[in-house]
């Protein structure tokens, strides 16, 4: 029976090798040939340059700030959904945006934000005068959070329910009020759903490209942005996978401290 266990990893190997390994050993090989297709260091030197050195900057604030949010909405939701009593059913309606298609949600924004949109007919209603909301920053994250948010309710409100209730009654016998309850249990046992709330989160916020084309109107430019613009604008095949290395190798780093900072919280 063992021996039949090892064959049924034969299709999940593959699959690992043909659509993940093979596609990154790829993208490292091409990063080294030019326009011209040659091999060569100059993709690399040009990503050291101060104008992508700037746009990977603004690509981290952009990803932290999204992050940030998500998690000051994310984790009182949570807990109130940990003792709410449908909870499964509250949590359905925060799962259900997610199976709605990205590019439906995004042009859904466009006409909400646009000039002659709902929320400039809402202050033309009260009186004020109507702003332009799309083709903001404050758009592209607006936008984000909503996208990414429920990536994060999830893991929190996972750890938040495997929480044991009678270490909170215990709490709750011995004297702690709710702070004290909040601080020294809830929190320290939520910290792995947080840890894994950040990863989802952040690290797809690196490399969003299609809502700064449709929300920000090209005023944001990160990382994912690029890596499109190198392959279906400029064709250089080269820069776009040296951009797309740096990506890789950021969303590694990323896990490793959310790993490593996972460990040392168990040890203490």
């Amino acid at each position: 029976m063992s021996q039949a266990k090892k064959y049924f990893l034969i299709p999940y190997i593959l699959w690992l090798i043909l659509f993940i390994i093979l596609p990154v050993v790829m993208i490292f090989y091409t990063s080294f040939k030019n326009i011209d297709n040659q091999f060569s260091l100059e993709n690399y030197r040009n990503f050291l340059s101060p104008a992508y050195l700037e746009m990977t900057l603004s690509s981290f604030i952009y990803a932290l700030i999204i992050t940030v949010i998500c998690l000051f909405i994310a984790y009182p939701v949570a807990l109130a959904l940990k003792s709410t009593k449908n909870k499964q059913f509250w949590l359905l309606l925060i799962i259900l945006p997610t199976w709605i298609n990205l590019l439906l949600k995004t042009y859904a924004f466009i006409g909400i934000l646009s000039k002659e949109g709902t929320v400039n007919d809402l202050l033309r209603a009260l009186h004020l005068p109507a702003s332009q909301l799309l083709f903001t920053d404050i758009a592209f994250i607006i936008v984000s959070v909503y996208i990414y948010i429920p990536f994060m309710i999830l893991p929190i409100f996972n750890s938040m329910d495997e929480i044991p209730e009678n270490l909170l009654q215990a709490s709750r016998d011995l004297g702690a009020d709710q702070w004290t309850t909040f601080r020294k249990i809830i929190m320290p046992l939520s910290w792995e759903g947080v840890k894994t709330g950040i990863q989802v989160t952040f690290i797809p916020a690196l490399s969003l490209f299609m809502i700064t084309r449709l929300i920000a109107g090209n005023k944001v430019v990160n990382l994912g942005t690029a890596i499109e613009e190198q392959f279906l604008v400029t064709q250089n095949y080269g820069m776009g996978s040296t951009i797309a290395v740096f990506l890789i190798l950021a969303m590694a780093l990323v896990m490793i401290i959310t790993k490593s900072n996972t460990k040392e919280s168990r040890d203490r």
